[in-house]
């Protein structure tokens, strides 16, 4: 019997220190991911960030994760592919797939941050081109198609790779495209840009549903990897003392960009966030009344913006595992085999939840 959903969680490699500490960490709770059952470890891709994210490189770091963990999937969310040459991204992905026994998911995105673009010298208004162009490139050379001039192909081959990659989506063109593609899509914790008062959920459901009806491959089902944080605690009250310092830290920072209208209380900023909170069966409560929840085929939990130390991270991602995610019905299990392919599921996917 198939989970209804694969249970992952993503970590953004961030805090302030020492950048070898904060990677160490990092690489200890893929460890402690996978020895609680985790289906995927995600890590998400920053430039030039002192706080808020400090992982340029990912697939050095997947490489490290791969030789520290046994069956985790090793996912990427997100390779920004205007910052990068795309047959150099295949190169690496190809490797770091092959070094795990066929354990990564590959993740790509456009990018939104303009001072990154122009860091890298790059027209933010040729960022969705470039992703297009670059994810052709790189779906090529997976497939073991010739590269330039001859018969060059991409080494080590990793065919089986193509099935798995994953774009990002937020508009209803853009989920569309990410469909008629065959690639699976990544929704975000929250809806970037400045505050509406819509919830993401909502926002949300009708680019799940443009993503579904635009679906053409009759010989894979969608897929749709639902980011969401989570801070579980004794109770409501105990867990936004644990926010507060971290939530008011990112309003601060978002500026004049209206995301974060001032004066708000700090429940409101959570909603905004689109965190859920509290004892383990309110976060379970939360996450199953999301609209998105019901066509999620991947649980994506985080607790970013909130920068826990190791030990309490990890009691979060035991409590994640114990119990939110066995709430919900999902239950850990051998899954994978030691090479980390799916025993019951073809190319790491899982039964569609709804016709």
């Amino acid at each position: 019997m198939s989970k209804p959903f694969r249970l992952g969680f993503l970590t953004h490699t961030e805090g302030p220190g020492e950048p070898r500490r904060i990677y160490q960490e990092a690489l200890e709770l893929f460890t402690a991911a996978d020895e609680l059952g985790f289906d995927v470890g995600w890590v998400a891709q920053h430039h030039f960030k002192e706080v808020v994210g400090r992982l340029p490189s990912l697939f050095p770091f997947l490489a490290a994760a791969a030789q520290c963990t046994r069956r985790i999937r090793l996912g990427t969310a997100v390779v920004v592919l205007p910052f990068d040459n795309p047959l150099r991204v295949a190169e690496d992905a190809a490797f770091v797939d092959t070094l795990s026994g066929g354990r990564l998911e590959l993740g790509v995105g456009s990018g939104f941050d303009p001072a990154e673009f122009h860091a890298f010298g790059i027209d933010p208004a040729q960022r969705l081109e470039l992703t297009t162009q670059g994810l052709k490139t790189i779906q090529h050379a997976l497939r073991g198609e010739p590269l330039g001039v001859g018969e060059l192909r991409l080494q080590p081959n990793a065919p089986a790779l193509v099935d798995r990659i994953w774009q990002s989506g937020q508009s209803l063109v853009g989920a569309q495209h990410v469909a008629r593609g065959g690639l699976g899509m990544l929704l975000s914790r929250s809806i970037l840009g400045p505050a509406v008062d819509e919830a993401t959920d909502a926002l949300q459901l009708p680019v799940v549903h443009a993503y579904r009806e635009a679906w053409q491959n009759p010989h894979a089902k969608p897929r749709i990897g639902m980011s969401r944080g989570i801070y579980p605690a004794s109770d409501k009250r105990t867990a936004l003392g644990a926010l507060r310092d971290d939530i008011l830290r990112t309003v601060k920072a978002s500026g004049t960009s209206g995301r974060f209208p001032p004066g708000e209380s700090l429940e409101r900023y959570c909603e905004r966030l689109h965190i859920f909170y509290g004892h383990p069966d309110e976060v379970a409560e939360g996450l199953r009344a999301d609209l998105v929840f019901p066509y999620a085929t991947d649980l994506i939990l985080q607790y970013s913006p909130v920068m826990p130390p190791l030990d309490e991270a990890i009691r979060i991602l035991e409590q994640v595992a114990t119990q939110i995610a066995p709430a919900l019905g999902w239950q850990p299990g051998p899954g994978q085999s030691e090479l980390g392919q799916s025993e019951t599921v073809p190319s790491g996917m899982v039964e569609e939840k709804r016709s």
